[in-house]
């Protein structure tokens, strides 16, 4: 473009910027307080009946910000079927940006195994829409007498996805294990925000591999190591980190603990659960050298979570996804 767009140009130069680091789609801290946009092989994989989850994230809040908010609800069933739904909306930079999903999810549950068939295999898929926007209204130029017009301010496609998960669910184990792969946008659809007459931009894989252990310390705290790997096209995140969950009392758990993901951040975190609700808070200190070229502004971010399970008055059995609490 011959002119500059203002209020937009900040948010591009971090784009830029970060390219080869950043993911191209949202992504959380708190990547196991938002199961659903993980992995949907996740949906209702929980010690209840019914969940709820909800995330918000707010980053490079001094430079140019980028916010985030998720919602979203799955259950289980009695016939090996759990399903679900998630939203979210991403928005940016003062242009009105926003990149908006609404997925529903469906996990399979019936493959089980080992001598009490407490060890469990569960697959997931997910299918929904993806939107991206701009506001032209919002744009300001250095030359306002023949402003760029843009050929399409939004563009619209439908998008899938797959997982896979295990995880140990014997309750007399010390250790119980657990771990997935999910694939994002398995159909390849075509951006049709960015695509044009004569180039058509694919949206690439997102791959993720994740997992952790839940260590049985005592009767009244336990340790739960996790990790993430994540890659979508050429951009890549690598994410270790480790929280502890502290029994008050029988109603209540606090949480606590601290994610680093490479080349990016530092993430302490704390939460609380309480009656079946868990709320978690972290803050990404940024370390990299972008981070430090925004000396004076807020260059971090913020992330709440939340999340509400309800469970039917019944004893359930044993094999329930019993880590990590989401």
């Amino acid at each position: 473009m011959r002119r500059i767009i203002i209020t937009f140009n900040v948010a591009l130069l971090i784009g830029i910027s970060i390219i080869s680091k950043a993911q191209v789609d949202p992504h959380f801290t708190q990547y196991y307080m938002y199961p659903l946009w993980l992995n949907p092989a996740l949906t209702g994989a929980m010690d209840g009946d019914y969940r709820v989850n909800a995330n918000y994230r707010n980053q490079w809040a001094g430079v140019s910000p980028y916010s985030t908010v998720a919602l979203s609800g799955d259950m289980t069933t009695e016939k090996n079927i759990n399903i679900g739904a998630n939203l979210l909306n991403q928005t940016a930079g003062d242009a009105g940006y926003s990149y908006f999903t609404g997925y529903a999810s469906f996990a399979y549950t019936g493959v089980r195994f080992g001598k009490y068939g407490d060890q469990h295999l569960t697959f997931g898929l997910q299918g929904g829409w993806i939107q991206r926007k701009v506001d032209p209204s919002k744009f300001s130029y250095y030359d306002t007498s023949t402003p760029e017009v843009l050929t399409s301010n939004s563009g619209s496609y439908f998008d899938a996805g797959a997982g896979i998960l295990y995880y140990d669910g014997a309750l007399n184990h010390k250790c119980n294990w657990y771990g997935g792969f999910s694939m994002g946008h398995i159909n390849k659809p075509t951006d049709q925000f960015v695509s044009h007459a004569t180039q058509k931009y694919e949206v690439p894989y997102r791959y993720t591999v994740h997992g952790g252990v839940r260590i049985n310390i005592s009767e009244t705290f336990n340790l739960v190591p996790n990790a993430l790997w994540m890659q979508q096209g050429t951009a890549k995140e690598t994410m270790l980190g480790v929280y502890g969950e502290l029994k008050a009392n029988e109603s209540t758990d606090v949480l606590f603990g601290a994610n680093c993901r490479f080349n990016d951040a530092i993430a302490p975190f704390i939460g609380v659960y309480y009656n079946n609700f868990t709320v978690g808070l972290s803050y990404d200190v940024n370390t990299t050298s972008l981070g430090q070229y925004a000396t004076g502004t807020n260059a971090n971010s913020f992330e709440l979570s939340m999340s509400y399970m309800i469970k039917k008055k019944r004893s359930f059995d044993p094999g329930y996804f019993k880590c990590p609490r989401i």
